[in-house]
């Protein structure tokens, strides 16, 4: 049977009761890039006190990955928050990742390979979430049309009940979510790739553009 939560619904009952009790509560924010995390703090910085929690090991080649990151870092220096946001930045532990998706090189994107991805990621960010006493945890990750919102969100809630921390349920794209980041991208000026960030990912989209020319040279 199909997923019918509504993350989005979920997460503003969550935001309500906060605004109610008065608190601003501490939210480790896993964070893929600077244009997926735009709209996601321009929303939440409203309602949470932020530490962008940036652990990657997929990202591909190295040069992409510290692009990424100080891309990271200077949306967060230029944003206007409402309430403060930090930085944190995870290790770029590059063999880690290719021993959680060994034996899963050819599967595509989208498949069990990305799920073992996000199951590392948002391993790391729950751990670090437990360790620095956060009251949430969660990721820009849903923001996007090609993730699977359900199922991070089914890993998310998984490992946060093993480790007694809360995961905040989202679907950033709802609501034209992954429009406004891309409206904001453009406001900022950000650099904004057009793969997902592994050499499995790079290597489809290549192959894509090898195919769409082939075909266009046909036209």
């Amino acid at each position: 049977m199909a997923n019918q939560r509504n993350y989005q619904k979920e997460m503003e009952q969550v935001i309500s009761r906060q605004k109610q009790d008065g608190h601003v509560p501490a939210l480790l924010l896993h964070s893929c890039c600077a244009p997926c995390s735009s709209y996601v703090l321009e929303t939440l910085s409203r309602d949470f006190s932020i530490t962008v929690f940036y652990y990657n090991p997929n990202i591909y080649p190295e040069e992409e990955y510290w692009k990424r990151v100080e891309e990271q870092k200077e949306f967060i220096r230029r944003l206007p928050a409402v309430h403060p946001i930090s930085f944190m930045e995870g290790v770029y532990d590059k063999e880690n990742f290719y021993q959680t998706v060994k034996g899963m090189e050819q599967i595509p994107e989208g498949g069990e390979r990305c799920f073992a991805c996000f199951r590392l990621r948002l391993g790391e960010a729950v751990k670090k979430a437990k360790e620095e006493n956060f009251d949430y945890v969660t990721t820009t990750l849903t923001i996007s049309p090609m993730k699977n919102a359900g199922k991070l969100n089914e890993i998310g809630e998984e490992l946060c009940k093993k480790e007694g921390v809360c995961w905040l349920p989202s679907d950033f794209k709802k609501k034209n979510g992954y429009k406004r980041s891309t409206e904001l991208s453009r406001e900022y000026g950000m650099y904004r790739q057009d793969y997902c960030g592994c050499v499995f990912s790079l290597r489809e989209r290549e192959q894509e553009k090898k195919e769409h020319l082939a075909q266009s040279s046909k036209e």
